[in-house]
């Protein structure tokens, strides 16, 4: 498959150009954000930073499953033109605030919450919109490049913000934000219609929400996935809050060298987007396998002596994570009904999201209480901890057995054991044999249906 494949279709393209952006003004805005609550309305309190980050990720555990029922219902392209230009809105009012000197911590909470109800809206519409733009065989390709714009972005926003802040102040960087938004706005409104790929529609009854849950309760797949993700996310995807605090408190860094260090970090992260893009069909192991090497990483970042060395050791860990991330999302996506899909990726963005809030305060704490490597180091005892047991879990109870060959390809060979006379019979072929099966009983379900009629 070709890295850019997607970017053939004129929809796709557009929505590319669009996001990319806007991604950009909204890393200049998460650094403008940290930075202003860190070094000007607090005394260097990563605690505070946690706060905010906590509450701007607490809409998620509140509103993600209405947020994915929405997803389901109405039409994607209109409710994101709506979130796209109320995250504008909240950027030009906060900017305002610091232009004209009033803000106080308070306010940047309560946007910060604001921003977050708003984004549980836009993320499960984001992330199932791009099934429209692109074809089925496309859209693991379409996922791994949504994150490479996401990071190239990453890559950017930083460092310009950091620059920003120093030149101009973190106001003006929150307007640049809100002005950026456009982008994504005119590409919405400028796609060809005819174009996008009919989505089916969840029609209006009760339960819907608790549908979700129960769908997702007898996927085991699924389940392994969010648990994995989520406990990596609790603790270990808080770059904002331990770069920031590891800049001021350990390296005696400015603004400028704090954005420099998410630019480094989304260098590793570009690289693992684009090696997603092109995966056909990434898988379960994937993502447990990435959260183990995103918690060595995050050990030997913790350890990193100097300001030159943690910027080099940002790299393997953007990957790590990107890797993980990108492989979890496109696996949900394609494993689950187009229906069902909205309120599948609500709950998983409700886990991986909502998490943050849960576990910033900790991580400040603990950067606060016992120094800012442990904020860094808590993260790697837990992914390292979450991905063994994953791995322990998947191989008792899915019947996998996992064989590593030095001198022939495929390096690692997975097998699924029959339960019933325990032959290894390769993973697709298993998973074809049960796709099968279940074919023919619907089959007689239907026939027995009409029998009776």
């Amino acid at each position: 498959m070709s890295t850019f494949s997607s970017l053939r279709y004129f929809n796709y393209r557009l929505w590319f150009s669009g996001a990319l952006v806007a991604n950009v003004g909204t890393w200049m805005q998460r650094v403008a954000q940290d930075w202003l609550v860190l070094t000007v309305l607090s005394h260097n309190s990563s605690f505070a930073v946690g706060v905010v980050t906590a509450l701007q990720f607490l809409p998620f555990l509140l509103f993600a499953p209405l947020g994915g029922l929405l997803a389901d219902r109405f039409d994607r392209r209109r409710l994101l033109a709506f979130t796209q230009a109320s995250q504008g809105l909240l950027a030009f009012g906060l900017g305002a605030l610091v232009l004209t000197g009033t803000v106080e911590l308070w306010h940047v909470y309560a946007f910060a919450f604001a921003l977050g109800v708003v984004a549980t809206i836009d993320a499960p519409v984001r992330q199932t919109f791009v099934a429209q733009l692109v074809p089925a065989d496309k859209l693991s390709n379409a996922v791994g490049l949504n994150s490479a714009s996401f990071n190239a972005a990453r890559l950017i926003g930083p460092g310009v913000g950091g620059l920003l802040i120093a030149a101009v102040g973190p106001g003006w960087v929150f307007i640049i934000n809100g002005v950026s938004f456009a982008a994504t706005i005119f590409a919405l409104t400028q796609m060809r219609t005819r174009e996008l790929r009919p989505m089916p529609v969840a029609k209006r009854r009760k339960g819907q929400v608790r549908e979700g849950f129960r769908y997702v309760r007898g996927r085991t797949d699924i389940v392994v996935i969010m648990i994995v993700v989520g406990v990596v996310s609790m603790f270990g995807l808080n770059f904002q809050l331990t770069s920031a605090t590891m800049a001021r408190t350990v390296f005696d860094k400015g603004a400028g060298e704090y954005g420099i260090l998410g630019s480094i970090l989304a260098i590793g992260s570009l690289a693992g987007a684009l090696l997603a893009a092109r995966r056909e069909r990434p898988r379960v192991r994937l993502v447990v396998g990435a959260a183990f090497g995103f918690g060595l990483a995050t050990a030997a970042l913790a350890l990193a002596p100097t300001y030159a060395s943690f910027a080099v050791l940002c790299i393997p860990v953007g990957l790590a994570s990107l890797t993980m991330m990108t492989a979890a999302n496109a696996t949900i996506q394609m494993s689950t009904e187009p229906e069902m899909r909205g309120r599948v990726m609500s709950l998983y963005m409700m886990v991986f999201q909502g998490a943050t809030p849960i576990g910033s305060p900790i991580v400040g704490w603990i950067g606060e209480q016992f120094g800012a490597r442990w904020s860094i180091g808590i993260g790697s005892v837990t992914a390292l901890l979450v991905s063994v047991g994953a791995g322990i879990w998947v191989l008792r109870h899915w019947h996998v057995q996992v064989r590593y060959r030095v001198t022939t390809r495929p390096h690692l060979v997975v097998r699924y054991l029959d339960a019933d006379d325990g032959a290894a019979v390769p993973v697709p072929a298993a998973r074809a044999a049960r796709e099968e099966a279940a074919r023919e009983l619907d089959e007689q379900d239907t026939q027995a249906r009409s029998a009776a009629a």
